[in-house]
């Protein structure tokens, strides 16, 4: 039976960080909302308990799993958590999200042992640009998402963080190419998250001009109601999803997810890091499957808009 949470809302989507490792700097990187780690005392959790954190949430109606980082490909035993992660009962749907550097040698055998789609971080099509703000060679993630494809990935999801001054004349751009890569093209609002004041107040684009352009030009406009009521656009050659930040009440509203951290920590809402539950701890100590499945109902317990938590907050201060 699917979990709600006090406000209704359905627990469906388990977001999992394998790592904070990462091969590139990205410099909008919002890292799942984790704070960093010591690198004196880096906790990452083995691929079968990850695949215990997944079993055990399937069993209280999770349905679709993400691999999250950091970049997850920085694992040298991906396959083997894919893999282990997939065996899950009630699994529908396993994904992963990448910086699509380190996967065109690693596309095939990712399918074959259960992944099922990829969503890939692709900024710009610029090549200096792209090199100013990741630190990486465009031509790597470009063979990424080729491999991708090839493999049979569907559907394969590139991420464009839209920035101004920097990417935002180049949408209609990436349209095309998404188009003729076989892709689907997520636009992405820039969020206030790990990063400093100073750069969102430079680089923050609102996307209300980009959604006015695309339904002008869709042929067919849907709502994702279970991922945060955000529009797709179906164009006569491409299709485009718009992802608004948190500050859009739509994202906190429709929200279905819970995140594990890199160390093993249940996350309740991206934007909070004062309400996490210890999950790896009790599993390391032998704790059996049901106080592992309490200890998702009490995560689950804990989830609530965050926007209505804020409120809450700046109420009791007032």
């Amino acid at each position: 039976m699917t979990l709600k949470d006090k406000c209704g809302r359905p627990l469906l989507n388990l977001r999992v960080a394998v790592t904070q490792r990462c091969n590139l700097r990205c410099q909008f990187c919002h890292m799942e909302g984790e704070e960093r780690q010591p690198t004196n005392a880096v906790v990452e959790m083995t691929p079968d308990e990850i695949a215990t954190t997944v079993k055990v949430a399937v069993s209280r109606g999770i349905s679709r799993v993400k691999f999250t980082g950091g970049e997850p490909l920085m694992r040298r035993d991906i396959t083997e958590i894919v893999k282990k992660t997939a065996l899950a009962e009630g699994l529908d749907d396993l994904s992963m999200t990448t910086n699509g550097s380190l996967l065109a040698p690693l596309a095939d055998e990712l399918h074959a042992n259960g992944l099922r789609r990829v969503n890939i971080s692709l900024p710009t099509l610029d090549a200096d640009v792209f090199l100013k703000l990741t630190g990486g060679e465009l031509e790597n993630t470009l063979q990424g998402i080729r491999a991708a494809v090839e493999a049979g990935f569907d559907p394969v999801k590139l991420n464009m963080l839209v920035l101004m001054g920097v990417n935002d004349a180049g949408v209609e751009q990436m349209i095309r190419f998404a188009s003729h890569a076989d892709a689907v093209l997520q636009l992405i609002e820039l969020e206030p998250l790990n990063i400093s004041s100073a750069y969102y107040s430079a680089y923050h684009v609102p996307l209300d001009g980009y959604e006015r352009m695309l339904e002008e030009k869709a042929v067919k406009v849907e709502a994702r109601r279970y991922m945060q009521n955000r529009h797709v656009y179906h164009l006569s050659d491409a299709k485009v999803e718009v992802i608004r930040p948190i500050e859009n009440t739509e994202f906190c509203n429709h929200c279905t997810r819970l995140r594990v951290t890199s160390d093993g920590k249940l996350k309740p809402c991206l934007m909070r890091n004062g309400n996490l539950i210890d999950f790896l701890g009790p599993m390391r100590k032998g704790a059996l499957e049901r106080e592992l499945t309490r200890l998702i109902e009490l995560a689950n317990g804990k989830r609530e808009p965050f926007s209505r938590s804020l409120m809450i907050a700046q109420a009791r201060q007032s």
